[in-house]
């Protein structure tokens, strides 16, 4: 049905000034990535696009700088240091919209690198465990090189792609990256709980990865009929949907269906969705549009972030002016949940860091990046509880805040933006 190449064969079209995208998430095609990075001494000035990408970026390394540079949609921890390095940049767009900037050619694409579940008898493989933008990447590719693993899942959804739309395969046997999850500490499980009392029955629910989304699903296990339209969920909703808590019944946006656009966990994950019908996996405009994701009744979308300010404004992507992940689908879902009838907008977070800063703040450390505006939000939770900002006044938004934010700072933040204000 099919050709299969050495790796070192295949990403012999990768040339000098060649712009390639990599695969997100767990499907990073960690074969091909590491023969492209064996071609450095060869290749000059090949620009990488990625998201998020788990496992080794090789190429990302400061001493390949002549040969690759990083650039990033949103920025993992594996490639973070490209931004101070100087071999990588950071292109900040929704990931609603980034399939957009393929299709319309304002990042023109040489290579996509995939990887695929194996052909069935009719030829068709399976984007697996990530599709976001990677369906954009093919179709405008001039050249689709496809890692072939038996231990793909074989996921449902708009990820089938026929071989006819592969040029090079390259054939391996190797495990899915695996995320482990950590158990919620007593902070994570306070907030946890606060989320979970916001949460109706009947909802259908967005929320990312990490011990906070994993803490809101331990405490939803006497909930009913909630939905899955999300950007990626992990292990967390497995015993949910087996449970019948999740069944996506009262969803308008294919109902009986829980729609994702990557996925990242186990193995039981992996093995779950694997052939799954209950599971789609969907392109990211379509998931993350928000003309589609408001359309949801009770449409909760739970985010982070890593400092807010007392007028309500987010900052998630920043570190003061340093990059730290990206703007990602935040702002997708906060405007989707928002605008969705009885939905709710959340953004939940610890009160402090762990060196003991307040992330509830006068004011946005200089050069943050304002991923959700102070008109966006809606729910502020912290493990002090919750405050709800949408159509307050900044006076009553400040009142609030101060009540979540940690008890050893309130009294300091609430003095340093009146001085700051009325100053």
């Amino acid at each position: 049905m099919y050709k299969s190449v050495t790796a070192e064969e295949a990403v012999k079209v990768i040339k000098s000034n060649s712009r390639v995208y990599i695969q997100a998430a767990a499907a990073a095609p960690q074969v091909l990535i590491n023969a492209m990075t064996e071609r450095h001494e060869e290749l000059r000035n090949v620009e990488v696009c990625q998201l998020h990408t788990e496992g080794e970026a090789p190429y990302a390394n400061p001493e390949l700088r002549e040969s690759f540079h990083v650039n990033s949609f949103f920025v993992g921890k594996n490639v973070r240091h490209t931004l101070t390095a100087g071999n990588g940049s950071y292109t900040p767009v929704f990931l609603s919209e980034l399939p957009l900037l393929f299709k319309r050619n304002i990042v023109n694409l040489d290579v996509a690198l995939i990887h695929v579940s194996v052909p069935d008898r009719h030829g068709y493989c399976s984007l697996g465990v990530s599709v976001e933008a990677t369906l954009a990447a093919i179709d405008n590719a001039t050249h689709v090189i496809a890692q072939v693993n038996p231990q793909m899942p074989r996921t449902h959804g708009d990820g089938i792609i026929h071989v006819t739309e592969i040029d090079l395969f390259v054939e391996c046997d190797l495990p899915i990256p695996i995320h482990d999850m950590a158990e919620p500490n007593e902070t994570e499980q306070k907030i946890g709980n606060f989320v979970a009392s916001l949460i109706e029955d009947r909802s259908t629910l967005q929320m990312g990865i990490g011990s906070i989304p994993n803490a809101v699903l331990t405490k939803l296990t006497n909930h009913k009929d909630l939905g899955l339209h999300t950007e990626m969920f992990s292990d967390g909703v497995i015993d949910l949907i087996l449970n019948n808590v999740i069944n996506g019944n009262y969803k308008t946006i294919n109902p009986g269906r829980a729609l994702a656009t990557f996925l990242m966990g186990s193995k039981r994950l992996y093995d779950y969705v694997d052939d799954n019908p209950f599971v789609e996996m969907r392109a990211s405009d379509y998931t993350n549009d928000v003309s589609i994701i408001k359309q949801n009744p009770r449409m909760v979308a739970i985010n982070s972030a890593l400092e807010v300010d007392l007028s309500g404004q987010v900052c998630a992507d920043s570190i003061g002016a340093k990059i730290y992940s990206g703007v990602g689908g935040q702002m997708d879902y906060i405007r989707g949940a928002s605008l969705s009838e009885g939905g709710k907008a959340i953004i939940a977070l610890p009160s402090i860091t762990s060196k003991g800063i307040s992330r509830i703040v006068p004011t946005l450390n200089p050069g943050a990046g304002i991923v959700t505006t102070r008109a966006h939000a809606h729910y502020i939770v912290t493990e002090y509880g919750i405050a709800n900002l949408y159509g307050k006044t900044i006076k009553n938004r400040v009142k609030a805040l101060v009540n979540i934010a940690h008890p050893d700072f309130r009294e300091q933040i609430d003095r340093e933006y009146f001085e700051l204000t009325r100053g």
